[in-house]
């Protein structure tokens, strides 16, 4: 997918192989994404998106926790992860489950759809059944 679903790629993988807390990760994988960049590296869209789904234990392999302060940002990336669950279709078309997780409101994508569809394809989520 993008810059901020790659990182939230590299962010999992170090959590997975241990020494990471989730937040580190982040800052660690973007660091690497962004070298040169720093705003992007800060970007808090995406990193709310990838943390909030973190605290919640629906990345694999990264242990439930607080992570975040975030509530919209994470709220979107948590109703896209339950869109996707219920229709797999929706990971094709980003503006799709974009507007589908707002429920009404009217925003700009940030990265935030990035992060999901990026974990989703990668199968690091985990739909609650």
């Amino acid at each position: 997918m993008g810059k901020y679903g790659d990182a939230a790629i590299k962010a999992t993988s170090l959590v997975r192989r241990g020494g990471y807390h989730p937040c580190d990760a982040w800052k660690t994988a973007t660091k690497r994404q962004f070298p040169t960049q720093k705003s992007a590296r800060e970007k808090g869209c995406p990193r709310a998106a990838y943390l909030g789904l973190c605290e919640e234990g629906i990345v694999s392999g990264v242990a439930r926790g607080n992570y975040t302060r975030s509530v919209l940002n994470k709220q979107y990336a948590l109703e896209a992860v339950q869109l996707l669950c219920s229709d797999r279709s929706l990971a094709s078309d980003k503006n799709r489950l974009w507007k589908k997780a707002l429920i009404g409101e009217d925003k700009t994508e940030n990265g935030q759809m990035d992060v999901v569809i990026t974990l989703w394809r990668n199968r690091l989520i985990k739909c609650k059944t």
